[in-house]
């Protein structure tokens, strides 16, 4: 497949729009464009979509304004078709424009982290345009196709959200994955999670009579000489003599913290200085991934919504997704993009996604906890969220030229079997590697190698065997499943590449997008000479990890769990020196903010953030072309080779493109025309009624009858049909500019712990921007 590599740079626009005739209006017609009006423009370095309508001055001197397409459809979430209706004015004419309808088919590349669709190869396939002749009509589709350059081929990812029939999608729902519940505490008092894979892995510390636990995402520290245990909560220090507790405010920490290597310790040093114990917190201890509902104070009860039509309850005085229908009736808590249900906060649990009460669908958009409607069967938000898991991020990769990373294993490489398959995984390695027959195939950030033995050499290979892609749930390394690769068919020095979400660890089942299988994945422990080796694979549980509807993916709950991003990952150990890295130097700048980032150790990303932040972007340019490059970059060249810079003011403004060969136009103008399907244009006023551009004016049409398509004067009313498509589209552009609007606020606040679909909604825990490991 062929991949659209572009970039862009910054410029001002100025917009312009042909004036349409007032709404009372009914026989005159469009006129030519007013005198453009310039607005000055803040610089980006990002893509962005620019305001609807869009207009342009074509070379032939016609005015062009295109309003905002319609989505009819998109297909694999590839192909994209959409409706829109045009405005056309012959170069000297100052008078009359005419209005027609254009269906838009085109290839899609999507980018997740900026949320925008790029429109790769435009076509019109069909024009309507009830005034003009055949070969008019012909004349503007080509000038059009050639009109609308490259960079403005784009459209904000929640407009194309809002207008498609959610009620076609259907998911592959992954065989095999489990909702057995967790072990689940309850605390109404300030409480912490201490997860630990497993038993503590106690590493030493080079000239220290100090030790750390590797295998948990806490400062954990083992003093023997004193046989206490010491755990770093924020600034201030719990001391235990079993490290599962109790725990008790620390006095005086032992001489030892004090030389503690810096640069593997910023955090822990800067809390040294602290003289003062953590009295006040309940600290749990799981040696197997668990969850926490942490209330403060007694449950406060706030019901969902206004209506006396259902008795669900919001727990509001907890980060945690809770609920509870009536102030006696069950508990529900979400967790993981599943939902259990318990009599009461301290169980027993059990799973509850595919029983759960019709109130669930009642919480309202405006809820501040509206996000859990992503977990809610049949809700059009659980279908949306299935729908983004299925955008696939791209990638071009140079076979010949892109270098493998080092593979290193801990003594003779071990594989294991993989249950169910003729297959086999290395285990003593930090790399995903499948042994199939004589072959050996490593999936790394989304690009597949091949080699021939187990130390390689290895290349890019252009094909993976069908076998790599029956890897079970039950094995960690069914993540790879969601990595393909093809041939270039038009370079064969490039294969193209592609990711889903399922390799990040979102999967689809019970009509809903979930975070991992549920499985629990032994870690590989082995010795690596001074210091223990530590492989931990993605846990689905121990992160609180809930789903963030700004970025279409999973975040986590934030510092009850832990500073470092989940179990087990406040060290890694470095095979190539031997040693351990941990907080910030294990996971770039943002290790200490990392507890909202979830970071998934097998794949290098911290991809609760936003899912298209990675894992392409870890390789660099030169080699690997990320299919989104043209959102990420500054620079763009059209086909013609002029460079332009793009940038966005504030929705609705002025804008004004410029290149060499002059500039085209993007009106600030009121987006209220639409395609209909019977090639017609139509516009609604703000009482709802609905008219049609018919011989040159507006007249208006009556909605369909329910019994009669007649009126009794004998005049056509608008088809059912029509009218339906048409209130649906009206409603997806407000529902998809409220969206975008929405984003946009979440974007220059720099990103929180969304609970709403509807703007605020922010919680106090969450992350706070960052970014994959660097």
């Amino acid at each position: 497949m062929k991949r659209a590599m572009i970039s862009f740079i910054l410029i001002s626009l100025i917009g312009l729009c042909p004036v349409l005739p007032a709404l009372g209006q009914q026989e005159a017609a469009p006129t030519g464009p007013p005198a453009a009006q310039s607005a000055a423009a803040p610089a980006s370095g990002h893509a962005v979509e620019k305001p609807w309508p869009r207009s342009y001055n074509a070379p032939s001197g016609a005015g062009i304004v295109i309003y905002q397409p319609q989505a009819a459809s998109w297909e694999d979430q590839k192909r994209l078709v959409a409706y829109a209706a045009v405005s056309y004015l012959s170069a000297g004419e100052v008078e009359k424009a005419a209005l027609g309808t254009v269906k838009i088919e085109s290839d899609t590349t999507v980018s997740l982290e900026e949320r925008l669709v790029k429109f790769s190869v435009l076509k019109i396939t069909e024009a309507s345009f009830q005034s003009l002749a055949k070969e008019q009509i012909r004349e503007i589709v080509t000038e059009l196709e050639k009109t609308i350059p490259d960079e403005d081929r784009i459209i904000a990812l929640d407009r194309v959200l809002a207008s498609i029939d959610k009620s076609k999608i259907i998911p592959r729902n992954v065989e095999g994955v489990k909702a057995d519940p967790p072990v689940i505490f309850f605390s109404k008092t300030p409480a912490v999670l201490v997860n630990i894979d497993g038993d503590p892995i106690w590493s030493p510390i080079r000239e220290n009579d100090l030790k750390f636990a590797v295998n948990t995402n806490w400062d954990l520290f083992q003093h023997p000489p004193t046989n206490s245990y010491y755990l770093r909560n924020e600034a201030t220090w719990l001391q235990a003599s079993d490290v599962k507790g109790p725990w008790t405010a620390a006095g005086k920490l032992p001489g030892s913290f004090k030389k503690l290597p810096q640069e593997d310790w910023q955090d822990v040093r800067g809390a040294i200085k602290n003289k003062g114990g953590d009295k006040g917190t309940t600290v749990f201890v799981s040696t197997q991934p668990a969850e926490l509902i942490a209330l403060q104070g007694e449950p406060q009860y706030s019901p969902v919504a206004a209506t006396t039509g259902t008795k669900l309850l919001w727990v509001s005085n907890t980060e945690s997704d809770v609920f509870r229908l009536g102030e006696n009736g069950p508990v529900y808590y979400l967790v993981a993009g599943r939902w259990f249900t318990a009599p009461d906060y301290t169980g027993p649990w059990t799973f509850a996604t595919p029983s759960l009460p019709p109130d669930f669908k009642m919480i309202p958009l405006e809820h501040p906890r509206s996000r859990v409607r992503a977990s809610v069967p049949g809700t059009e938000q659980a279908a949306e969220a299935i729908l983004i898991g299925q955008i696939p991020q791209t990638a071009r990769v140079n076979k010949k030229e892109l270098k493998a990373p080092e593979v290193i294993y801990n003594g003779n490489p071990e594989y294991a079997p993989i249950e169910g398959t003729s297959l086999a995984r290395a285990v003593n390695t930090d790399k995903d590697i499948i042994k199939v027959g004589d072959m050996y195939y490593m999936c790394f950030d989304g690009v597949w190698f091949m080699g021939s033995s187990p130390n390689g050499p290895w290349s890019v290979t252009d094909s993976v065997p069908g076998q790599i892609y029956e890897i079970p749930a039950s094995s960690a390394a069914h993540n790879v499943t969601y990595v393909t690769v093809e041939e270039d068919k038009d370079d064969d020095a490039w294969v193209d590449c592609a990711v889903y979400a399922g390799y990040w660890g979102m999967y689809y089942g019970w009509g809903c997008a979930f975070w991992g299988t549920g499985w629990y994945y032994p870690p590989y422990y082995g010795w690596g000479g001074y210091y223990p080796i530590y492989y931990p694979p993605l846990r689905t549980y121990g992160y609180g990890s809930w789903y963030n509807p700004r970025t279409g993916f999973y975040g986590t709950a934030g510092r009850i769990y832990g500073p470092y991003g989940g179990v087990g990952f406040g060290a890694r150990y470095n095979p190539t020196t031997g040693t351990y890295a941990r907080g910030a130097m294990a996971w770039g700048p943002y290790g200490a903010r990392g507890a909202a980032q979830l970071y998934n150790p097998r794949t290098g990303t911290y991809a609760a953030t936003r899912q298209g932040s990675g894992p392409y972007g870890s390789w660099g340019s030169t080699y690997v072309q990320r299919g989104d490059d043209w959102a990420q970059t500054r620079r763009f060249t059209n086909r013609e080779g002029t460079t332009t810079r793009v940038t966005r003011t504030d929705e609705g403004a002025m804008i004004r493109r410029k290149g060499e060969g002059g500039s085209g136009f993007i009106g600030k103008g009121e987006d209220n025309l639409y395609a209909g399907r019977d090639g017609n244009v139509y516009r609604r006023d703000e009482s709802g009624n609905w008219s049609k551009w018919d011989n040159g004016g507006w007249n208006q049409v009556e909605k369909p009858d329910r019994v009669n398509p007649l009126t009794r004067d004998g005049k056509n009313k608008m088809d059912r049909s029509t009218y339906s498509q048409l209130e649906r589209d009206r409603a997806a552009r407000k529902e998809g500019s409220q969206r975008t609007r929405d984003y946009g606020s979440y974007r220059k606040s720099g990103g929180g712990n969304v609970g709403s679909y509807r703007g605020g909604g922010y919680s106090r825990g969450g992350f706070r921007g960052g970014g994959r490991r660097r």
